[in-house]
């Protein structure tokens, strides 16, 4: 009998509340430690603020924030991951980044309707490991309303800046 080929996805693996979740390691730019984050007046609750990585001004956002759950000081742990969203680079706060994973896809059970809210629509599904779930998190859809509202921010923060 012949095997039968699955295909598998590359995933950064990070640590929010207790729980893994894996984003696509396509959408990562880098995975930095905190850094001074400037506070931006009235920003959404989840934005931390802005940070300079380089020369280049990028939004911070906490993810515990965005999703709800419990906030907590940060630790020596803690890190910001780099995504790209759109060509825009927008720095994601989590807990700790645990380890870059190959998962194959037949490993992956799609989000179901029990853990599924209106709000969840950015779970790509549940990765069966050996030992552990890993949460499959569509970082974009995760950040999409927050890319457009982040956008008009700092195009108002440009105008005041000139």
């Amino acid at each position: 009998m012949a095997e039968q080929t699955t295909g598998e996805r590359q995933l950064v693996v990070f640590d929010l509340a207790g729980e893994n979740y894996g984003v696509d390691i396509n959408t990562v730019r880098e995975i930095i430690r905190m850094q001074q984050v400037t506070h931006v007046p009235d920003a959404p609750e989840y934005v931390e603020g802005v940070m300079n990585l380089r020369g280049s001004v990028i939004p911070v956002i906490d993810l515990r924030k965005r999703f709800a759950l419990p906030t907590t000081d940060e630790t020596a742990e803690s890190r910001v991951v780099v995504v790209d969203i759109g060509g825009q680079g927008i720095g994601v706060v989590v807990d700790a980044v645990r380890e870059v994973l190959r998962v194959r896809d037949d490993a992956v059970e799609p989000a179901s309707g029990v853990i599924t809210t209106a709000d969840s629509f950015y779970l790509q599904g549940i990765a069966k490991l050996e030992d552990r779930l890993l949460i499959l998190l569509d970082i974009e859809r995760a950040l999409d309303e927050q890319v457009d509202e982040l956008r008009s921010a700092r195009s108002q923060g440009q105008a005041i800046a000139a």
